[in-house]
């Protein structure tokens, strides 16, 4: 089984690209193989996509990173917008499609780097958690410490413990710190600040973190510390020669010196000793010949630097390529550009690692040195969590319904099929592959609404005109109520009526199911459905469910729309037919029998319904995860769970709630709607022989389209097998 981590970067100028090659490059120490999705480009445009830099410095990455990237103006768009939920289900439809590619199997770790927090998108760590919480992802933090004291630190990590650890389908792995004791404020410029170049031996800037004290005290574990260094990262003398764009007048061992610090010299001979440094680039002016050729004699005399820059626009005499033929024909590099020396100093001073994309042996060199900093422990052994999680997040839930919809691939009918809401949501569904959809209603008036609308209908949109077909269900409806006074007549009047159209095609098979409910009401829509279509032969009563959305995860309540009062027999029907349909919409059931009182605690007619209908329910179907009476709190908050239900199989963990009376349910399902400003799928019907669902006449288009998602998976029900 594959194992999600997302790497969760928390401060805003940090990148991701070390630490993810560091922990790829563990691989080779296990028997777990890793690879990389990147479902979106970081935000900075000043950093390179990881692709990039994946692609050219990594083989272990050129094989398992598959580009899934969601386009960047595409994700600015939603993040501004606001569409923080579809930007999530379009990242679950990319990781699906990422795994079903690479064939992930048992031991496989798939990295995730998680979205960069930028001044215009400073809630990057708040879609981390939502995109963590729908893969059911571990998260790793990832931090950069150039800014922070050892206090600053631990506070920072005490934050996001706090803040994540109460968070339901979180997993925190660990964290990795990098850049620890780091010289210079922005260690990403690798040469920032020249003056603390050449006094790199002072440390001013250390923060001397204390890494055994984070280890051992922190609330989230330490995987890797990553001190900072320049002997790892520094560039090549070819790198800083194409970086300037100079001239090279001699190559020597350019490809292999690096720079690890740069000397700007214009003074005499008799100081100029000092600066032969190890792995220096001495910076001289091209009208300093004599300095030059000091620097030739020193080379001869193997006091090593790494290269010499001329600056200026004066070309080499003659005389003095004499005096240096025995140098050039060493490793000393030389090279020549035209500009100043300040403005060279500005130019070094802009170069940063990303700039040097070139460069396989830095960032082989990076990896190596990374890795060597990461513990192996926490990919070799995945701890199982002490209580399974039953909960599954909206965002899951909806790619579920579009996965099992597109699966099921059926005809839904939309009877009111003139409606702009209908038609938008037909043009969506059929967009994503959800069901082919039937709009009925006048074709000419349909497509100059589409017209005037922009609204696309394609080949998975049929357009049936009612005054064609309903002479041809006029017998049928007569031969079905004939024993309630039916006929002709009347059948013809009832059919001009294109709900009762719409219920006659599905009972005839022409269709699968039937969405309405936007132009008429609730009674209007479903008393066809009662009287034509009815309920199955094993059940007691139709009934129906809400699909509540929660932020953190997806409840269903039942029954909130159709039964009063139910007696304990039928409620006890409504509790299976709603754990039935919780499993064929991927949620693992486990029913809450929702009362003023929990297990023996209180009494009375309303309790002893409640535990009535526990009992017939576990009778009936004996392998049913069910529980009550419970009160709310008990059922679905673990905490209190543990002190009022301690043995309960649902409390605190319950998927599905199961109200008393119609009184309670559509009282409560819509004060945590309106109350917790939720989305919520429902009313969804349940218990009849073909499906028929009802909208509510101010739903929004997505609620339209998972309407008809979750009909489509509804008439593809063959077998019921939970009891």
């Amino acid at each position: 089984m594959s194992r999600p981590i997302i790497l969760v970067p928390i401060d805003t100028r940090m990148k991701l690209i070390g630490t993810i090659l560091g922990i790829l490059n563990l691989e080779k120490n296990t028997d777990t193989k890793l690879s990389v999705f990147e479902p979106f480009k970081n935000l900075q445009n000043e950093i390179d996509p990881l692709q990039k830099h994946s692609f050219m410095y990594s083989d272990h990455s050129k094989k398992t990173l598959i580009p899934t990237t969601i386009p960047e103006n595409h994700l600015d768009s939603l993040l501004k917008s606001g569409q923080i939920e579809t930007f999530v289900e379009e990242v679950i439809i990319l990781y699906y499609q990422y795994k079903k590619n690479t064939h992930t199997k048992k031991n496989h770790i798939i990295l995730i780097p998680g979205l960069q927090a930028t001044h215009n998108h400073p809630y990057a760590l708040a879609i981390n958690y939502k995109i963590a919480s729908a893969l059911d992802s571990e998260i790793i933090f990832v931090t950069d410490v150039d800014t922070y004291s050892c206090h600053k630190l631990q506070e920072r990590i005490a934050i996001l413990h706090s803040s994540f650890s109460n968070k339901k389908n979180i997993k925190i792995t660990g964290i990795i710190i990098n850049k620890i004791n780091t010289q210079f404020k922005y260690s990403d410029h690798i040469y920032t600040n020249l003056t603390e170049i050449n006094q790199c031996s002072s440390l001013n800037h250390k923060k001397n973190i204390n890494i055994k004290k984070l280890c051992t005290n922190g609330p989230i574990p330490v995987l890797g510390y990553i001190p900072w260094t320049l002997k790892a990262l520094a560039p090549r003398a070819l790198d800083v020669c194409n970086y300037l764009k100079a001239n090279i007048i001699n190559e020597g061992a350019i490809a292999c010196r690096q720079i690890t610090l740069i000397k700007f010299y214009s003074g005499t001979l008799i100081n100029m000793l000092p600066l032969f440094r190890r792995k220096s680039l001495l910076v001289i002016s091209s009208n300093r010949l004599d300095l030059l050729v000091t620097c030739c004699l020193a080379e001869k005399n193997d006091t090593e630097i790494s290269a010499i820059l001329l600056t200026g626009r004066d070309n080499i005499t003659t005389s003095v390529q004499k005096i240096c033929k025995g140098t050039f024909q060493s490793d000393l590099p030389v090279f020549q550009i035209k500009n100043n020396n300040w403005r060279n100093a500005l130019d070094l001073t802009k170069l940063t690692l990303e700039k040097l994309s070139g460069n396989i042996q830095i960032m082989q060199h990076m990896t190596t040195y990374i890795t060597r900093h990461l513990t192996t422990k926490w990919i070799s052994t995945v701890k199982p969590t002490e209580k399974k999680n039953y909960s599954i997040s909206p965002s899951k839930f909806r790619d579920q319904l579009d996965n099992l919809a597109r699966k099921a691939n059926k005809r839904i009918i939309l009877p009111e099929g003139e409606e702009l809401r209908t038609m938008k949501a037909a043009s969506i569904s059929a967009q994503r592959g959800i069901a082919t959809c039937i709009l009925l209603g006048d074709p000419n008036k349909i497509k100059s609404i589409a017209i005037k609308n922009n609204i696309h209908l394609n080949e998975k949109i049929e357009i049936i005109n009612p005054e064609n077909i309903r002479q041809l269900y006029i017998n049928r409806l007569v031969e079905l109520r004939h024993t309630k006074g039916m006929d002709s007549i009347i059948a013809k009047k009832q059919l001009m009526n294109n709900i009762m159209l719409g219920t006659m095609m599905l009972e005839s098979g022409a269709v699968d199911g039937l969405v309405a409910g936007t132009l008429h009401t609730t009674a209007d829509t479903l008393r066809p459905a009662l009287q034509i279509i009815k309920k199955k032969v094993n059940n007691l009563l139709v009934s129906s469910i809400f699909f509540m959305l929660l932020p953190e995860q997806v409840l269903i309540y039942g029954d909130c729309a159709i039964n009063i009062n139910p007696n304990p027999e039928q409620l006890a029907d409504i509790a299976i037919q709603s754990a039935q349909s919780a499993l064929t919409f991927g949620i693992e059931p486990r029913v809450a029998m929702i009362s003023y009182s929990t297990g023996l605690s209180g009494s009375g007619p309303d309790v002893e319904k409640v535990r009535e209908a526990t009992n017939i329910a576990k009778k009936k179907c004996p392998h049913l995860i069910i529980d009550g009476p419970l009160q709310y709190d008990a059922a679905v908050v673990h905490d209190i769970a543990q002190s009022k239900a301690p043995n309960s199989p649902v409390a605190g963990q319950a998927t599905v709630l199961i109200f008393p009376d119609l009184n309670t349910g559509n009282a409560t399902y819509k004060a945590v709607q309106r109350t917790a400003c939720i989305n919520s799928i429902g009313p969804i019907l349940q218990g009849m022989k073909k499906p028929v669902n009802d909208l509510s006449r101010g739903a929004l288009i997505n609620d339209i389209v998972y309407t008809i998602a979750v009909t489509a998976i509804q008439s593809s029900i063959k077998n019921e097998t939970l009891c």
